[in-house]
């Protein structure tokens, strides 16, 4: 009798799949080097993956679901290769100064803000910009104290390499003209003293920043649901998260937990403590069906050009006895990198002057000797770099990963910064890319907005919003947009150490995708910057645009 069962049920016809089609789409892929794939239709998975393509409409098979793309196109899920999303989500929750376009401006908007949070103990914010301003120097704490005298300011500058302090932030931390510059780090001075005039630059920026009350847990938690939804609105499933703390960790933790999670973070530890709490003797596993994983590190070597932080081989030109900072020297940075690559952990440097890549590629070229391998080396924004060494980015495969809306934020203040003789291999997308460089895009948010599709249209122009300048910056330097999408798709998934999970539509990957209200491989710079997202989906899940589902709910309930 067992027998006769266990026949009988393999004659039973196998129970059939609970598949969705995505059909009547203009379906767009894009390999790492630009080649593009188009389909009509895709079949999506119980396990939120992609089970077929289908490249001719009339081809699509019977499922139990269906999702009419109403003829759109659909890319996939665009990936930004770095940004802080806990920076992000307390943006959205303090003070913002990055709209303001004179000092005269941000003091009333601090006055108000502090007006309208009287019980806050300190007032909080960053997006100052003493560029923007035209203000030609470092705005001062008694331009601060204007706003608010009597509770301390702590406000961060745009690239979060300055910190700028009101007279009472400045007496909290006990910074007083007996206080010594941190090593990586500056006070600016008042003219002709040592008295502390308001800015703190790099590492000096945590003399007044440990005595800032940090977010609870609720805080984080809500500054998380915050920036995940503007990422998603903004078609970003998938974010690599750059100098992760264990409290940001706990913060994605308790999303996945709860079911909360509804993109993907690749996270890059803030130090090395940190990097083995949370990954132990190796990267963690992926969590949460490919959501979540610690990588590796992010390694600060130097600061940013804005703040004259960024470390240059020649002095700057608009300030001739300063070469920047480096925040950590070559035997502290190769320390770093070694005990990181010794467990495995990826590796991510900071660098954005020309004597800051070049370091980081001297010591690439040494830890290469020992740690062989697939290692992926990444040098985060890459800006300024000596053409000289663009060719060493791709000795050992080392990853450019690279912003493109700050081209077009930082020109006129790099043109200043630099000089007019050593433009050539400033965010040189184009000729690291001839030398065989991968690349990844991002935005560096919440010191740019994380909208990809506006770095797409930077990529492909090198013009800002207004289409200046006319034909671009440094034109030389543009991308076609298959390239520029491959770094925001493939190239960015590569990066992390994803590919083969998401960041292309192929069988076997993750449904991770965009529905657009044009093609983006058809627009111009202009045209691609009033693209809509209309729809956003994670894992075969819509999250974003249309009747999105409950974190909880099943992908089916979506598509009936």
């Amino acid at each position: 009798m067992r027998r006769l069962l266990i026949a009988l049920a393999l004659l039973a016809p196998a129970p059939a799949l609970a598949d969705t089609l995505v059909d009547n789409i203009n379906g767009i892929s894009v390999e790492r080097d630009g080649t593009v794939k188009r389909f009509a239709a895709m079949v999506i998975d119980d396990d939120g993956k992609i089970a077929r393509l289908i490249e001719r409409r009339g081809d699509a098979p019977r499922t139990d679901y269906r999702e009419d793309g109403r003829g759109r196109t659909v890319i996939p899920g665009l990936i930004d290769s770095h940004a802080h999303v806990m920076g992000l989500g307390i943006s959205l929750l303090s003070l913002d100064l990055s709209d303001t376009r004179s000092l005269a401006e941000a003091q009333t908007k601090i006055a108000a803000y502090a007006a309208e949070n009287p019980d806050r103990p300190w007032i909080i914010g960053r997006g100052w910009n003493q560029e923007t301003w035209g203000l030609g120097r470092f705005p001062t704490a008694a331009e601060l104290d204007a706003a608010v005298p009597d509770r301390p300011v702590w406000l961060q500058r745009v690239d979060g390499h300055a910190g700028w302090g009101n007279s009472v932030a400045l007496s909290a931390a006990g910074v007083t003209d007996r206080t010594a510059d941190p090593a990586g780090g500056r006070i600016e001075r008042a003219a002709g003293s040592r008295a502390p005039a308001g800015v703190l630059i790099d590492t000096a920026m945590a003399l007044v920043a440990r005595h800032v009350p940090p977010p609870r847990p609720e805080d984080m938690d809500l500054a998380f649901v915050r920036a995940q939804e503007l990422l998603l609105t903004n078609g970003v499933t998938a974010v690599t998260d750059m100098g992760t703390t264990a409290e940001d960790w706990m913060t994605f933790r308790r999303a996945g937990d709860e079911g909360r999670l509804r993109m993907r973070i690749l996270s890059y530890a803030s130090d090395v403590p940190t990097m083995q709490l949370i990954g132990g003797p190796k990267p963690s596993a992926w969590l949460y069906d490919d959501k979540l994983r610690m990588n590796g590190i992010k390694i600060y070597l130097d600061g940013a050009l804005g703040s004259r932080g960024a470390w240059l081989k020649a002095p700057y030109a608009d300030d001739p006895a300063n070469t920047g900072l480096q925040l950590v020297n070559g035997t502290q940075l190769r320390n770093l990198m070694s005990r990181a690559a010794i467990d495995n952990f990826q590796v991510a440097v900071h660098a954005i002057g020309d004597a800051a890549n070049a370091e980081v590629l001297n010591a690439i070229d040494e830890m290469s000797e020992t740690y062989g391998g697939d290692r992926r080396w990444r040098v985060e924004h890459a800006q300024v770099v000596d053409p000289a060494d663009i060719a060493r980015f791709a000795a050992h495969g080392t990853i450019a990963s690279m912003q493109p809306v700050h081209q077009t934020s930082d020109r006129l203040m790099a043109e200043a910064r630099l000089g007019p003789d050593r433009l050539a291999g400033a965010y040189a997308w184009r000729s690291l890319l001839a030398a065989g460089v991968p690349l990844a895009f991002g935005s560096d948010s919440p010191v740019e907005a994380p909208d990809p599709i506006q770095g797409l249209a930077v990529a492909i122009s090198r013009t800002d919003a207004a289409g200046a300048p006319f034909g671009g910056w440094r034109p030389e330097e543009t991308l076609s947009r298959e390239q520029a999408l491959a770094a925001y798709t493939s190239g960015a998934a590569y990066a992390g150490f994803a590919d083969g999970r998401f960041g292309r539509l192929a069988v076997g990957q993750r449904a991770d995708f965009l529905v657009l209200d044009r093609d983006p491989l058809m627009a111009n710079a202009a045209e691609l910057r009033q693209i809509k997202v209309l729809q956003t989906w994670v894992g075969g899940m819509r999250v974003h645009g249309g009747e999105a589902a409950a974190p909880d709910e099943e992908r089916r309930r979506v598509t009936r």
